[in-house]
């Protein structure tokens, strides 16, 4: 590892919320005072799922969070640690031989409820007491509230499962994000005339729920597009009412996108999904949609 001299946050970051940021803002200002390295550091998975082994679906997944948290905070290291492996570490030893030792890191930030190490012994305060034994810096971060509702990746899942885009973003801080790669499908939309992307969604992130949406769409190599996106198992025309699917009808491109990731930011759920009578009637329900996503970021 190298020994650059760094700031990290500690945390899963699950969406990068309002509540992730105030940890990632204190991470840069304490930075930029002490000439340092912005960082984060993250697990490859959830904790709340290996610890009860249950299913928790995500918000997003390590790329999506490390890219969030880089755009949106200027975090120049992204550390991504295996959560089984540092389950089993003394937390003490999390601090004085991993953090300080092995990753050069001179000041810390973590959340009010920031637990670590084997059967998570560490508490806030332990880290703190521990920091200040070893001449390391430390900030406890209280919880962040929005409308009297404490700001946690739980509650946004909430809003994302039930469609609400914009209570999403509120508590966000910027709108719900997915990435992938894009892969082939029954190619319908380009016999329709409007050809979409058909998204391979991370295992384990959660899908908003089933409809359209008005939706941007980063390509590639920078560009960004307005996009009608479909959510669901498209019942119309799909035999098969298990396979959920992210469709973005990226409007004005032509392109080959195939084997390429895109990323699709999520604004408004334009209307639920819905089976119609006809094809012809569902190519006219996408025109219209394509309008609606016109008018609402010409909105903006």
């Amino acid at each position: 590892m190298d020994n650059q001299r760094k700031v990290i946050a500690l945390g899963f970051f699950d969406g990068v919320h309002l509540g992730h940021g105030a940890l990632l803002r204190r991470v840069a200002e304490r930075a930029r005072e002490l000439d340092a390295v912005p960082c984060a550091f993250t697990f490859d998975r959830s904790p709340a799922a290996a610890l009860t082994g249950k299913t928790v679906p995500l918000l997003s997944g390590v790329d999506d969070r490390g890219l969030l948290m880089r755009e949106r905070y200027g975090i120049q290291e992204v550390i991504v640690a295996p959560f089984d492996v540092m389950r089993q570490m003394d937390w003490q030893d999390f601090v004085a031989q991993y953090l300080k030792k092995g990753l050069g890191v001179i000041h810390v930030v973590a959340g009010h409820d920031f637990h670590f190490g084997y059967r998570g012994e560490g508490t806030p305060q332990r880290l703190a007491e521990k920091c200040s034994r070893l001449g390391i810096g430390c900030d406890i971060v209280p919880k962040v509230e929005l409308d009297g509702i404490t700001v946690s990746s739980t509650y946004i899942r909430m809003r994302v499962a039930a469609g609400d885009m914009e209570g999403a973003a509120r508590f966000l801080g910027h709108p719900h994000t997915l990435s992938g790669e894009v892969v082939h499908g029954s190619e319908l939309g380009r016999t329709l005339g409007t050809p979409t992307a058909n998204l391979l969604v991370p295992e384990g992130v959660i899908a908003p729920a089933f409809g359209v949406y008005a939706t941007r769409v980063f390509l590639p190599g920078g560009e960004t597009r307005l996009a009608v996106t479909n959510v669901g198992v498209r019942p119309t025309v799909n035999e098969d009412k298990t396979a959920v699917t992210v469709e973005p009808w990226i409007l004005d491109y032509h392109g080959d996108l195939y084997g390429q990731n895109i990323r699709v930011e999520f604004h408004t759920r334009l209307r639920p999904e819905r089976k119609f009578p006809s094809v012809q009637a569902l190519r006219d329900a996408i025109l219209e949609n394509a309008r609606q996503t016109r008018d609402y970021f010409a909105k903006l």
